[in-house]
């Protein structure tokens, strides 16, 4: 799985786990779905995505590089 693929698999578990967490233990858990809404809204002008970069260092490969190793 690429980068680009992870990131927005990651992204979509943190929402719905945000559902839950808010849905079962406490409503303010919607500023967790805020907060991941608004990096990825930041991200996408800027290029900067802190999950990304962890990411990066497990060894997750973007599409390029993973095109260009074939």
């Amino acid at each position: 799985m690429s980068l680009e693929r992870s990131i927005m698999a990651f992204a979509g578990f943190m929402v719905l786990l945000s559902l839950l967490l808010m849905a079962t233990v406490s409503p303010h858990f919607i500023w967790l779905t805020v907060f991941v809404g608004a990096n990825l809204f930041q991200s996408a002008f800027t290029g900067f995505c802190p999950a990304a970069i962890i990411m990066k260092k497990m060894g997750i490969k973007t599409a390029a590089e993973i095109a260009l190793s074939k």
